[in-house]
């Protein structure tokens, strides 16, 4: 699994920055290994000059085998407040989506026996 790491010009990056949301991604994700692709991570501020609560921004997109791109979003007051926030949002999400795709790979049509097939048919 790949995960790359963004910022904008409002985050100072560093390879710290880099290695922290790396392992804190594939530390929660880890289960997914076999259907997550890539997790592409952007960072920002949103409100640099005014220092406003709130203003850290965390967006995940993860890249899913056989399903759509899952993708959250994060607010909050620091910047490590909004990844782990947006960790915790991805992991839930990957357990539902893929959760989802191999129920819809595991389920077969209901058997229908011939007894219960008479009783749909016959006009008793």
């Amino acid at each position: 699994m790949e995960v790359n790491v963004n910022t904008d010009n409002t985050i100072q990056r560093h390879s710290g920055l880099d290695e922290r949301v790396r392992t804190m991604v594939e530390e929660a994700i880890a289960r997914f290994g076999d259907h997550v692709r890539r997790v592409d991570v952007h960072l920002s501020n949103e409100n640099k000059e005014k220092h406003e609560d709130g203003s850290n921004y965390c967006m995940m997109e993860a890249l899913v085998s056989g399903y759509a791109p899952v993708v959250v979003h994060a607010h909050a007051e620091n910047l490590q407040q909004s990844i782990t926030s947006a960790v915790g949002k991805l992991k839930r999400a990957l357990d539902s989506a893929i959760g989802r795709l191999n129920d819809k790979n595991k389920r077969e049509p209901l058997p229908v026996d011939a007894e219960s097939d008479k009783d749909l048919t016959s006009n008793s």
